[in-house]
């Protein structure tokens, strides 16, 4: 979290870039839908539009994830690479939109229908598609930083995906709410900062680190998972990260 910090504090105005390039697509699918039916009114252009939007939000979600982890690895990035991590990140985005789409659906149609069913039946098929959207969600927030740091496949990706959260269930609930209270902080800033980069960037970040651990399972076959010696793990890392005092934090010139 620390090093988050500081990549953060560095890399302000990339940081803020990004994140008012992802405020100008997410114009398309809240704004353009209601605009389109007033001189069109089609509701199957509005979701036509609105699902378009989301699938180029979510690819452009996708390259940002991408271009973060530079930051991540204790470098830097330009913008011309953020463009050229289009080409590269819009199969993992492409399907991150299907999955929102159909998330979106699911929370605002098929739950509600499954609770307005007067009977256990109903009440027993919304918990059911409730938990495995929470399951989901708890899973997928790795995704864009299993694609591009595991070199997986879309369907491998969201394999492994499930089975690192499913390994680190009590980490991947913190990574949720972390993630969620930095977007409530977010809106202050009017998603400008941290925002979705910063949000990128803490989970790329969280998941490097937490890769140490399958090294070092691999390397000591028979090893006791729930004695993982992270003191030992993350020396390196806290010696590369270092510390920072107020004032050198603020004004890092001055030291």
């Amino acid at each position: 979290m620390r090093k988050t910090l500081y990549d953060l504090w560095d890399n302000m105005f990339k940081i803020v870039v990004i994140n008012l390039g992802f405020i100008a697509v997410t114009a398309i699918p809240i704004f353009l839908p209601g605009l389109a039916s007033r001189f069109f009114n089609s509701t199957i252009l509005e979701m036509v539009i609105s699902a378009l939007g989301i699938l180029f939000c979510s690819i452009y979600l996708a390259s940002a994830a991408f271009t973060v982890r530079a930051i991540s690895d204790y470098s830097s990035f330009t913008f011309g690479e953020f463009i050229k991590n289009f080409k590269i990140a819009w199969p993992s985005g492409l399907l991150m939109g299907l999955f929102i789409f159909l998330l979106f659906l699911v929370v605002t149609v098929i739950l509600p229908f499954y609770l307005s069913i007067e009977s256990p039946v109903g009440l027993i098929f919304a918990a059911i598609i409730f938990w495995t959207a929470v399951f989901a969600l708890l899973s997928f927030q790795y995704y864009f930083s299993v694609y591009v740091r595991l070199g997986s496949k879309t369907i491998k990706s969201l394999k492994k995906c499930m089975l690192i959260s499913m390994d680190n269930s009590g980490f991947s609930l913190f990574l949720l709410l972390h993630n969620f209270v930095v977007m409530l902080i977010s809106t202050v800033f009017v998603f400008l900062f941290p925002g979705p980069a910063g949000i990128f960037l803490y989970i790329d970040q969280a998941l490097r680190l937490r890769l140490l651990k399958y090294d070092w399972l691999e390397a000591n076959p028979g090893a006791d998972r729930r004695k993982i010696p992270w003191e030992a793990l993350l020396i390196e890392e806290r010696e590369r990260t270092g510390t920072r005092t107020l004032k050198n934090f603020i004004f890092p010139w001055k030291d």
